[in-house]
C-alpha cells in the first residue's frame, strides 16, 4: 500500500512517534484538523485525500486520568471512536484500532482473542467501548496490545503484574505489518509473558529499577494481562516486521 493512502490519529503519542518513524509517508494529521470528537472536520480531513486505510491510536491512555475525569474518556476513547469507525465506513476506509489487553480481567492471563472480557478499571471500559463500535464495521482489524517507552521511565516497577508488553517501537513494526494485510477481527500482539519489572530491567538493562506491588497504588490494576499472540505469529510474524521477540508459543 502507498503510505500516502493511510492515515495515522495520535501522532504525537508514545507509539505514534514511533509508527513515524515506519511509516514516514502516511499522514500524521494534527489534533486541530482531524479531531476525533468532529465528525464533520474528519470528514473534510478525508474528502480532501485519496486514503485506503485509518489506523486509529489516539487516546485517553492513563488509567488514573481517565479516574479523574470519565467524561473526557467518554468523549475521546468511545464516542470519538466511534465516530472514526463512522468515518471508515462511510468512506470505505479500513480501520486498524489499537486497543490494550487491560480488557481482560488479569486473572488468568495467556489470553487469546476469543477469551471474555472483563475490564477492571475504567480506563478498560473506555477501550472496550471503542472496541464495540469497531466490532460494527466488518473492514476493521482491532489490535490488542501494551506497549511502553524504549527505556522504562520510572524508579519502580510491579513484580506482581505480569504483561506481553514490549517497547512502543516493537510494537509499531508489528502494526506496520498488519497494515500491509487485509485481517479483520481481533488480534493479539505483544512478546513473551513476563513481570513488568521483568520487561522493565530487559529494555534498561542500565537502570537500578525497583520493586512494586499492585497493591501499592491508588488505582485498580489486573495481575496477569499476558496475551496469547499465535495468531499474529502464525498469519503476519513471518512478514516485514516479524520478530523472534514477538513468539509467544
Amino acid at each position: 500500500m502507498d503510505q500516502r493512502q493511510i492515515i495515522i490519529t495520535g501522532g504525537s503519542g508514545l507509539l505514534g512517534g514511533e509508527m513515524r518513524r515506519r511509516l514516514p509517508r502516511a499522514r500524521f494529521p494534527a489534533h486541530d484538523e482531524f479531531d476525533v470528537t468532529d465528525p464533520a472536520q474528519m470528514d473534510a480531513y478525508v474528502r480532501a485525500g485519496a486514503y485506503r486505510l485509518l489506523i486509529h491510536a489516539a487516546a485517553m491512555t492513563s488509567p488514573p486520568r481517565v479516574d479523574a475525569d470519565p467524561t473526557r474518556a467518554i468523549g475521546v476513547n468511545i464516542i470519538g471512536t466511534a465516530n472514526v469507525v463512522k468515518l471508515c465506513a462511510a468512506h470505505g476506509l479500513r480501520l486498524i484500532y489499537v486497543s490494550t489487553d487491560y480488557v481482560f480481567r488479569g486473572d488468568a492471563g495467556n489470553y487469546e482473542e476469543s477469551d471474555p472480557v472483563h475490564p477492571v478499571n475504567k480506563y478498560a471500559w473506555s477501550k472496550l467501548g471503542g472496541e464495540c463500535a469497531a466490532r460494527l464495521y466488518d473492514d476493521a482489524l482491532i489490535v490488542r496490545t501494551s506497549f511502553g517507552p524504549d527505556e522504562f521511565p520510572y524508579e519502580k516497577a510491579f513484580v506482581d503484574q505480569w504483561t506481553s508488553r514490549q517497547s512502543a517501537g516493537q510494537i509499531a513494526g508489528k502494526i506496520a505489518a498488519l497494515a500491509e494485510t487485509d485481517l479483520t477481527g481481533v488480534i493479539h500482539v505483544g512478546g513473551p509473558r513476563r513481570t513488568v519489572l521483568e520487561y522493565a530491567r530487559a529494555v534498561s538493562p542500565e537502570k537500578d529499577i525497583g520493586e512494586l506491588s499492585v497493591r501499592d497504588v491508588g488505582f485498580a490494576v489486573p495481575t496477569d494481562t499476558s496475551l496469547n499472540c499465535r495468531r499474529y505469529d502464525r498469519l503476519v510474524a513471518k512478514g516485514p516486521a516479524g520478530d523472534e521477540e514477538g513468539d509467544t508459543r
